[in-house]
């Protein structure tokens, strides 16, 4: 039975998994099974949802999981609630592990929105040609809008309806500056609109953005539980976990 619930699907995820292994700790990590070919962490993995608060309430009490750690996508919201709830009526140690968020340099031109129905009332108010990077599970937000063409890039394909004039790039990062450079101006992009996911990965399309003088929408990230314990970076939450597993077996 594993001491260690990862709840994964990000980079840090992957590396901390990777780092509590060669020292020895038991875990396993789970996603949610939302993208179709996952970048897979080392170790034990387990794909797929538990049932809300309750149904991984009752995973941590039969595999008497002693921590879990909420590495998720700083987006998803609902994961991390169920999480903390489960947590909370299993008696189990929670820690959060979330990357920073970005923050705009001197030459960004960004405006911040609370959610991906303000950044469509942005575009439909300003947009001409968009760069829409904010995950297939967004697009149906913007599809209503038929007087603005879209870049759409996706990992995987949206599984609904698409605005009538896009295209559709698949791909995945990390991406260069040059690269993210060329693409704008072959697209003669004139708006992006991003998630403010953080990390490395995809950050090189704002400074691309920055330098051909572009505006970036922005939708700034969902409140997280209040009384949490949170971490940024994956030696921190390597050391949180090994001090809780300590406090555990006391």
């Amino acid at each position: 039975m594993p001491d260690v619930l990862i709840l994964g699907g990000t980079g840090e995820a992957r590396d901390l998994a990777a780092t509590l292994l060669d020292g020895g700790t038991d875990l396993v990590s789970s996603l949610a099974g939302r993208v179709k070919d996952p970048r897979l962490p080392v170790g034990e993995v387990r794909i797929g949802g538990f049932g809300g608060s309750e149904g991984l309430a009752r995973y941590l009490r039969d595999n008497a999981v002693q921590v879990v750690v909420d590495a998720t996508h700083p987006f998803a919201a609902r994961i991390t609630s169920n999480a903390v709830a489960a947590c909370a009526d299993s008696e189990v140690g929670y820690l959060r592990l979330a990357r920073p968020p970005w923050s705009p340099g001197p030459a960004d031109r960004w405006t911040h929105v609370p959610d991906v129905d303000s950044a469509a009332a942005v575009v439909a108010e300003r947009g001409r040609r968009v760069f829409l990077t904010t995950g297939r599970q967004d697009v149906a937000a913007f599809a209503s809008i038929d007087d603005v063409w879209f870049l759409i890039r996706v990992v995987d394909a949206p599984e609904t309806v698409l605005p009538p004039n896009c295209e559709l790039l698949r791909s995945r990062g990390p991406y260069t500056l040059e690269s993210e450079r060329e693409l704008l101006e072959r697209n003669e992009i004139d708006l992006l609109v991003t998630k403010n996911s953080g990390g490395d990965l995809t950050s090189a399309k704002l400074q691309a953005a920055a330098d051909r003088g572009i505006e970036v929408v922005v939708v700034d990230r969902p409140t997280e539980p209040a009384g949490i314990t949170s971490v940024s970076t994956v030696d921190d939450a390597a050391t949180q976990v090994r001090a809780l597993l300590r406090a555990w077996t006391r």
